[in-house]
């Protein structure tokens, strides 16, 4: 086992940051912290399960049906998730909506299944499912915690820039398009200190 594999999802080949993986919810939950946790971490169970599954049975199925089996383990994950969720955070469960049973197709999963988790073994598998995991909460936390400061003037549902913010928030910051800006600043960071490193 190689804490490399662990330590490259957090920021070297971060599934939202730096290969672009992972849109579609890292757009459409993030309009506060505890979306973008709860989202993250949802994700990150199915990665941890699915890339854990498919690096035992990686060997013995045919290759002309892996994906479909891939997809299938990866149903089979996200429906234990989307089920415990239900049952222990009712309110995270119907604020997130479809995007769980969505973690089905993400591109993160499916793309660790076929990249990295039928090529490797176990230990390796579950390494490179976390780190990759960790790095998506990470990105949706901070993009789901700057969308809610600026958007409701909150943090956690509780007032963060006082009442007279609040009163008048940046309201585009918790639409669609906040999160397309957010992501924009922060992708223009990060490049930023790349070149300058």
């Amino acid at each position: 086992m190689s804490f490399r594999e662990f330590t490259k999802g957090l920021y070297k080949e971060n599934p939202t940051f730096r290969i672009m993986l992972g849109m579609c919810p890292t757009l459409a939950v993030t309009t506060s912290l505890i979306n973008g946790i709860g989202m993250g971490l949802a994700t990150a169970a199915v990665l941890v399960c699915s890339n854990a599954m498919i690096s035992l049975i990686g060997g013995i199925v045919p290759n002309k049906i892996r994906i479909p089996v891939y997809v299938v383990v990866i149903a089979a994950f996200v429906t234990i998730t989307d089920l415990s969720l239900a049952a222990y955070v009712p309110d995270l469960h119907k604020s997130l909506g479809l995007f769980i049973p969505l973690i089905v197709v993400n591109c993160i999963v499916l793309g660790r299944a076929e990249a990295f988790a039928n090529r490797h073994g176990v230990g390796d598998s579950i390494l490179d499912g976390l780190g990759m995991g960790l790095g998506f909460t990470l990105s949706l936390s901070v993009i789901g915690s700057i969308r809610e400061i600026l958007g409701a003037g909150t943090i956690l549902g509780r007032p963060l820039l006082g009442h007279a913010y609040m009163a008048q928030p940046f309201l585009l910051f918790v639409l669609p398009a906040g999160a397309f800006f957010t992501l924009a600043i922060l992708m223009g960071i990060m490049n930023r200190l790349e070149k300058k490193s």
